[in-house]
């Protein structure tokens, strides 16, 4: 899946959560993250911190790949 934005992003961490059956409260709970923090970045919100992103996809079983355009 190609990521251009947040809201793509967030879109991803929705789709994956709900794969695996996590439900936002239980996703802050195993990440030491607030709820409010899981809502924000499923939504797109821009001010999310990259280090808490990361660690939601790691926790989510995602890889995250940078690639040169192109």
């Amino acid at each position: 899946m190609k990521i251009n934005d947040t809201k793509a992003f967030g879109d991803a961490i929705r789709t994956r959560r709900k794969e695996l059956g996590y439900t936002q409260a239980y996703l802050s709970e195993c990440s030491g993250l607030s709820a409010s923090f899981i809502s924000n970045l499923e939504n797109g919100k821009e001010t999310v911190e990259i280090g808490k992103a990361m660690r939601v996809a790691q926790l989510l079983a995602l890889d995250l790949t940078l690639e040169v355009r192109g």
